[in-house]
């Protein structure tokens, strides 16, 4: 097991490749579970938009269909629009996923993660990640860690992370907290670099016979996100078949 789990973070970080400079950290992302449902298809949008600053009313809309093909594999479609202030929403990119869980370390569920990313008028990019989870009753903690780069010559492999922690308050609604940023490169490590933190709410509920699930929250910008923001609002919705 812990030979598998090195393997995969070999393959994190010499595979997991994301594009040299992100929108900005969060913006229509999601933080990933470690685990798959078995034959599980989900329909989910994910929204996010930049308040306060110059980048005020810049936001990202993603979506994306998934399939658990097994206990252990997902796969998935996203298409990806972004939209700039004063300027009208377009296609940015259209990408396929892969999620494949390798095992348990302890307590803690283990994954790894692999996104084509085919770039509208642009660099297309690889992206990995290696995905933790740790869950209980009451709490799930999930610390995603990203590395990513564009199809080009000389371009960098960037580095980032994604996570969140939450707690069950009431029959199904969790709050907790979500982050967002990046690390730099290899070269140069956390450097001064955008980050957002902030309150994250999820709810879960029955609508037409199917789950829904709901994720909000605010996240405040930290680092050199302030210099171009004052935070993020992000809202998800996702719907189980």
């Amino acid at each position: 097991m812990i030979r598998n789990i090195a393997a995969a973070a070999v393959l994190a970080a010499g595979l997991i490749i994301a594009p040299a400079a992100w929108a900005s950290h969060g913006l229509g992302g999601e933080i990933y579970g470690a685990t798959v449902e078995p034959g599980e298809i989900e329909v989910e949008m994910r929204s996010g938009i930049l308040t306060g600053g110059p980048d005020a009313g810049e936001n990202n809309f993603k979506l994306e269909v998934a399939y658990g093909i097994t206990g252990h594999t997902r796969i998935a479609a996203v298409a990806e629009f972004e939209k700039e202030p004063g300027s009208p929403r377009k296609l940015e990119a259209f990408s396929v996923e892969a999620i494949q869980n390798i095992g348990r370390l302890g307590p803690i569920d283990v994954a790894v993660y692999g996104e084509y990313e085919a770039v509208r008028g642009g660099t297309d990019e690889l992206e990995g990640k290696l995905l933790l989870e740790y869950r209980s009753r009451l709490t799930d903690i999930r610390v995603n860690l990203i590395a990513g780069k564009p199809l080009a010559s000389g371009a960098k492999v960037e580095l980032g992370y994604a996570a969140s922690a939450d707690v069950a308050v009431a029959e199904g609604v969790r709050a907790g907290v979500a982050a967002f940023g990046g690390l730099g490169t290899f070269s140069t490590f956390a450097p001064r670099d955008e980050h957002f933190i902030g309150p994250n709410f999820k709810f879960r509920t029955a609508t037409f016979g199917r789950t829904l699930k709901i994720e909000t929250g605010y996240l405040f910008a930290l680092g050199a996100a302030k210099d171009d923001a004052d935070g993020m609002v992000r809202l998800n919705l996702e719907l189980e078949f």
